[in-house]
């Protein structure tokens, strides 16, 4: 039977939060206004602080995303996210986990990026690394091609991409018991648990441990100098990510201020 890799994307794949590098590259494009990537931030910020434990951590963050796109056109974004994913997101992915994607795909395996970003990020940086496919949070797009605001289904997140990944076996006649899953975050544990071969990449402190007691591969990827912090799963990562927040609202007043 087929075996598969699934991997998570931020803080495994690449150093900090892949939706942030897309916010980002919007606006340079002058495609969103400093105070629609400030309120971005804060979202991203309260699910990292508290998302973890809160139902409403994770609500206000997936509120603050499909604000961002509501009413957007889903053609225009997707053209921009391309160029995006290439420019920003596609270069940080880790040399080292670059060559264990590769190591699997010429083992045969299919290769899976699952995460709570959007699909069509997610779609793009699994292309741009030759892999399988990939499943993300879905927005729901109305008849006019525009984002209305609401979730297809529910994030990508936790134990449902555990069970994401599930149904890509079953329906793909994939072995789980063979298969590889690679994450960062606590949060995934129910997904490492479902494969036989889990792995550890820069993983949290609560993940580390399981990780240790269990005798799972650590994978530490991280340099010491991290220049981007957003969505560091702990209480120091996470005033860390709200002082990059604000200086990205700084940085933004400033670039307006010299046009």
């Amino acid at each position: 039977m087929p075996r598969a890799a699934f991997f998570d994307l931020d803080k495994t794949l690449v150093p900090g939060s892949s939706l942030f590098l897309l916010a980002r590259g919007l606006y340079e494009r002058d495609f969103y206004r400093a105070r629609d990537i400030a309120r971005l931030a804060w979202g991203q910020l309260v699910f990292q602080a508290v998302g973890r434990e809160s139902r409403a951590g994770m609500e206000k963050s997936r509120n603050a995303a499909l604000e961002f796109v509501r009413g957007r056109g889903a053609e225009e974004l997707r053209s921009l996210g391309r160029e995006i994913a290439e420019e920003r997101v596609l270069p940080r992915v880790y040399p080292d986990i670059a060559r264990i994607i590769t190591q699997h795909q010429e083992a045969g395996d299919e290769t899976w990026l699952l995460t709570a970003a959007p699909q069509e990020l997610a779609e793009l940086v699994a292309s741009g690394l030759g892999m399988t496919g990939a499943r993300g949070t879905i927005a729901q797009i109305d008849d006019a091609g525009l984002y209305t605001g609401e979730l297809v289904g529910e994030i990508a997140h936790g134990a449902a991409k555990a069970k994401i990944a599930e149904e890509i076996g079953g329906r793909r006649n994939i072995e789980m018991v063979d298969s590889a899953a690679y994450s960062d975050s606590i949060n995934d544990l129910p997904l490492l648990e479902s494969v036989g071969h889990p792995h550890a990449v820069n993983p949290d402190h609560q993940l580390r441990r399981i990780a240790r007691s269990r005798g799972w591969p650590i994978h530490e990827l991280r340099t010491r100098r991290r220049a981007l912090l957003i969505g560091v799963p702990s209480a120091v990562g996470a005033a860390t990510m709200f002082g990059a927040g604000v200086g990205l609202g700084v940085w933004a007043a400033r670039r307006r201020g010299r046009r």
